[in-house]
């Protein structure tokens, strides 16, 4: 199964993608019902094809004040979530084809007020999950909230990542985690002082192939 073929599963109202992608736009949608004012700057990580924002994008009252960078490196998705901003008129919405683990690929993008990094700590090594967590300031804005997925598949490290949010300096909002199926969405918000983003770095890189549990 390759990247595109993984989005497949959307298109099942019941399977547990689709039950994810819920649980990350409710939490999106409690971040632009709390902010009635201003601009909201929001970047995404390995955004595939942008559907958890852009659908939510698609008829929030908040749509004009956001402007968004969705980093994907999948040339084909990129296309999609490009395509879709466009028939959805969402002119702030940037897609840029890059690594979203380079911290280059976020430069002017953040501060952001919205980070979401859903889709990301599944497929890359317990090491580089602890030092993407601990960089995360340098993404948002004071305040900043950050929207993050992992399944809770054995050895379960949700505990592990719960606690690293924790001392990088976030209060966490809200963790859904269902009984009867892997995935987790926790929402964080930033408590701490941001840091200056730290470009030429090499965050994090995929270590494993695309299934629909490495979420």
């Amino acid at each position: 199964m390759d990247w595109l073929e993984w989005h497949a599963s959307y298109e099942d109202e019941e399977s547990p993608l689709s039950r994810r992608l819920a649980s990350v736009q409710r939490a999106i949608r409690q971040h632009l019902d709390a902010e009635p004012d201003g601009r909201i700057r929001v970047v995404s990580a390995c955004a595939g094809q942008g559907r958890d924002l852009i659908e939510v994008l698609a008829t929030h009252p908040a749509r004009g004040r956001v402007t968004a960078r969705l980093v994907e490196l999948d040339h084909r998705n990129a296309g999609l979530a490009r395509a879709a901003a466009t028939v959805n008129g969402l002119t702030g919405v940037e897609v840029v084809e890059a690594d979203a683990g380079r911290t280059d690929a976020y430069a002017g993008a953040v501060p952001a007020d919205l980070v979401m990094f859903c889709g990301v700590f599944g497929n890359i090594s317990d090491a580089d999950v602890e030092a993407t967590v601990k960089a995360l300031p340098q993404f948002c804005a004071p305040g900043a909230t950050v929207i993050w997925t992992r399944v809770r598949e054995e050895p379960n490290l949700c505990p592990a990542i719960r606690g690293w949010f924790a001392r990088a300096g976030f209060e966490e909002l809200s963790y859904d985690a269902p009984d009867d199926v892997l995935w987790s969405v926790g929402v964080n918000r930033l408590t701490a002082d941001p840091q200056p983003l730290e470009t030429g770095r090499q965050l994090f890189s995929f270590v494993r192939p695309p299934d629909a549990r490495s979420t």
